[in-house]
């Protein structure tokens, strides 16, 4: 079986950087992190899932690679990524094909066509092992979070939403 494009790009950087895992096809999609989370049998928490968000007015792409189980405070974002008077927002999926190259669902931690501004949620380090998308709705890759920062150069932040009480 061929293997999409930007499955065998993803793979031939990861093989680039000495990573230990090839991508994974899954049989069905992942687009969410419910998904790859049931698909692996793993945690909710263990899948990093990507939001890209649009920096404005420079249109730069901001990716933040959050735990699963946690949503984005995207005000939290803002403040990490943004020079005085700009704005952060949502980024729809025509943004995110154009800056990353990839499909929403299928945006991995590297090989995006522009490099984004990137942050690591630090709800992350509470795996050993962790599992993100590998260019493809269909695919994912196996990693721990010191091969993530090493493989984005991103710094662990704290971008989750409190959990309510």
């Amino acid at each position: 079986m061929q293997l999409p494009d930007a499955i065998q790009r993803f793979a031939a950087l990861l093989k680039e950087a000495g990573h230990p895992h090839a991508p994974v096809m899954l049989d069905d999609a992942a687009r969410t992190a419910q998904q790859a989370a049931d698909a692996l049998t793993v945690q909710l928490g263990q899948i990093a899932k990507s939001i890209v968000f649009r920096r404005k007015p420079d249109e730069t792409a901001v990716l933040v690679i959050t735990s699963g189980d946690r949503r984005v405070d995207e005000k939290k974002v803002q403040a990490l990524v943004c020079a005085d008077g700009q704005k952060l927002s949502r980024a729809d999926a025509d943004f995110v094909k154009a800056k990353t190259g990839f499909a929403i669902g299928g945006v991995s931690p590297i090989g995006h066509l522009h490099p984004p501004v990137c942050l690591i949620d630090q709800q992350l380090s509470r795996f050993n092992v962790i599992w993100a998308a590998a260019g493809h709705p269909h695919a994912v890759f196996e990693l721990t979070l010191a091969q993530l920062k090493d493989l984005t150069q991103a710094p662990l932040a704290d971008v989750a939403q409190a959990l309510a009480v």
